[in-house]
């Protein structure tokens, strides 16, 4: 099988392709949104991956937008990450911490000073995020209207996500990927429904794409290209997405990409909505991804609803590189070695995905 033979990423060399996606899970220790022993067992549990994107981690307490998820902003969370690297690393695994500001997909709990979350523009936002009530119960609460981010604002940002990177150096991290998509902050300024600016920031593609190609500019400045990757979501519709000219757009910020010698560039397949498979999504995606495939040289990602069969097939044909996957990682710890040896796998709780404790997080068993 093609999943289980050697790749390169920038400065590693992995014996597979089968790696660990991004996924959040809302269990960082309180206060401080800060990893704990059970974040380490979890991630040292899932050390077999290919490479493992750990959940997204806000750059700092303006990026928060749910209960409960782990930043890279504060000592203590720093070590708690780099005990998580060390477990990892001491299992033989290879791993990436996500960098990550949600942007207008948050609420004034999360802010600095009770603020309203920023954005691009100050437009309605279709969703809802995960906030405490008043009892310390996790619920879902309405995202309201954003404010605009100033210029000053978009540049301290910018010299956010290059703090957080050399955090995540200091905790032991392989390398970065820059989350820019999803419908979060950089995912807000590349697309023209949520990016209404009249700035250098907005209106042409080359202005909307300006900020994630500066942020990936000064997170490379800051560890080195080889330790960088970058997510986009070409087509995604969460949380209010949509671009006039997806394929013009997303093959202008990945040919420029391409020119930073990035370790691997994933991208999320359109047929995923959050956490929901999504069976109307747009037909052009499949002229795209083979459009952005030839426009990018380095190692390509892709998630989205993949299983064993789609992922080989998906190597095979040259789509990919490598294959993240999410949900049969949640409930398959050893997965590579059940992928590999086909052996059932376990059916991953839905009703734990988000907060809790150690029930639906690591306590699926690995095969005898």
């Amino acid at each position: 099988m093609k999943l289980f033979t050697p790749i390169t990423l920038g400065h590693l060399t992995l014996n597979h392709r089968v790696a660990m996606a991004p996924l959040t899970r809302s269990r960082a220790g309180q206060p401080g949104n800060v990893p704990t022993p059970m974040n380490v067992e979890y991630y040292r549990q899932r050390a077999s991956a290919a490479l493992i994107v750990t959940e997204a981690t806000q750059i700092s307490p303006q990026g928060q937008g749910y209960a409960w998820t782990p930043g890279i902003h504060s000592a203590e969370q720093v070590a708690g990450w780099k005990q998580v690297s060390d477990a990892v690393h001491g299992e033989g695994g290879r791993i990436f911490l996500q960098l990550w500001h949600v942007g207008r997909v948050s609420h004034p709990v999360f802010q600095p000073g009770g603020g309203l979350p920023v954005a691009p523009s100050a437009l309605p936002v279709p969703g809802k995020t995960f906030i405490l009530d008043e009892q310390g119960q996790g619920v879902w609460g309405d995202v309201p209207v954003p404010q605009a981010m100033t210029i000053e604002g978009i540049q301290a940002i910018i010299a956010d996500y290059r703090r957080a990177a050399r955090n995540a150096m200091l905790a032991g991290m392989d390398g970065v990927e820059i989350h820019a998509g999803n419908g979060y902050l950089l995912d807000q300024f590349i697309n023209s429904a949520s990016n209404v600016r009249d700035d250098a920031y907005g209106g042409s593609i080359e202005n909307r794409a300006r900020l994630v190609l500066e942020v990936t500019r000064a997170v490379i400045d800051e560890v080195g290209a080889q330790r960088v990757a970058v997510r986009l979501t070409p087509m995604g519709r969460f949380m209010g997405m949509g671009d006039d000219t997806p394929e013009d757009t997303f093959s202008y910020i990945v040919r420029q990409l391409d020119m930073l010698n990035l370790a691997y560039l994933h991208l999320v397949e359109p047929a995923m909505v959050g956490t929901v498979r999504d069976e109307q999504f747009d037909p052009r995606w499949d002229v795209i991804i083979k459009r952005l495939r030839g426009e990018f040289k380095g190692p390509l990602m892709l998630a989205g609803g993949y299983d064993q069969q789609s992922a080989e097939q998906a190597l095979l044909d040259g789509r990919a590189d490598l294959i993240a996957f999410g949900r049969p990682f949640i409930a398959n710890p050893d997965l590579p070695a059940r992928l590999r040896g086909n052996h059932p796998l376990n059916v991953a709780d839905s009703e734990r995905f988000f907060g809790g404790d150690a029930q639906g997080y690591i306590d699926y068993p690995a095969m005898a």
